[in-house]
């Protein structure tokens, strides 16, 4: 038997078989990039795609294909977001020292501009909506502050969202949630609290004798035109000294009655 028809068939089996198994691997790596670019939006959440550093249309929701090493994606959460923002110390008008702090609700309207308007449009709003708070509750007085927040709210959330508009970004809603003031300025409020709460009782207690007094009159006047109703409230007042178990009663006597009694017919 030839050795060399042997040798060459099985160099070529062996060459068959190495040239199937790179088919193999060569499938196996394309359906590893085909799967690594497979992805799956969910329905808030946009990818906004940059091939070889320019910018394209947004992708999703649902399953969408990013080329590897040609395009980059960055997920964006288009849900409203709640943003907070730290203590401010603010001096008032009205030269108050006070920490102010509030919470901002927002939203991305669109990706495109949120990513490439901005370097990072969660610190810029942060960092714009601390100075805006600074700048309105500088602006207003102590009163202001706690008695209408809901109109430095709206004003605070007129300003930020001006700004962000260009960045694709809504804001919704600007809420202070609290507000620190020094110990010396809480007693001094109590106080005034207090005091504002003595000065009602004074004039409500005055309205009362006031009221009173003139019930009392009116009361005097019909009993002057009318002197058999001193009698019956006289016994009136007698009946009900009575109805407790007393061993003595006084009854007081009108002078009027006296009078009339003594006198000499």
């Amino acid at each position: 038997m030839p050795i060399v028809p042997v040798r060459l068939e099985i160099a070529v089996i062996n060459a068959g078989r190495r040239l199937l198994d790179s088919i193999i691997i060569f499938f196996i790596i394309l359906l590893g990039v085909v799967l690594t670019g497979l992805k799956v939006f969910k329905e808030y959440e946009r990818g906004v795609v940059f091939r070889l550093g320019r910018l394209v249309s947004f992708r999703g929701p649902g399953l969408s294909f990013i080329v590897p090493f040609l395009e980059k994606m960055v997920r964006v959460d288009l849900r409203t977001l709640t943003l907070n923002v730290p203590p401010q110390d603010v001096i008032t008008r009205d030269n108050v020292s006070v920490k102010v702090a509030a919470v901002v609700y927002f939203r991305v309207l669109d990706p495109n501009s949120a990513l490439i308007q901005v370097e990072n449009y969660l610190f810029a709003i942060s960092q714009f909506a601390q100075t805006t708070l600074r700048n309105v509750c500088g602006q207003s007085e102590l009163d202001q502050i706690l008695s209408q927040r809901e109109k430095l709210n709206a004003q605070i959330q007129e300003i930020v969202d001006a700004q962000t508009t260009s960045w694709g970004i809504k804001v919704s809603l600007v809420a202070i949630k609290d507000i620190d003031l020094p110990q010396d300025m809480q007693r001094a409020m109590a106080k005034q609290a207090e005091a504002e709460r003595e000065r009602r009782a004074k004039i409500i207690h005055a309205e009362g004798e006031f009221q009173a007094a003139q019930k009392l009159a009116d009361a005097a006047e019909i009993m002057a035109k009318q002197p058999a109703t001193f009698h019956l409230r006289f016994l009136q007042a007698l009946s009900q000294v009575a109805v407790e178990k007393n061993e003595t009663i006084i009854v007081p006597l009108p002078i009027d009655l006296l009078a009339s009694i003594f006198k000499p017919h």
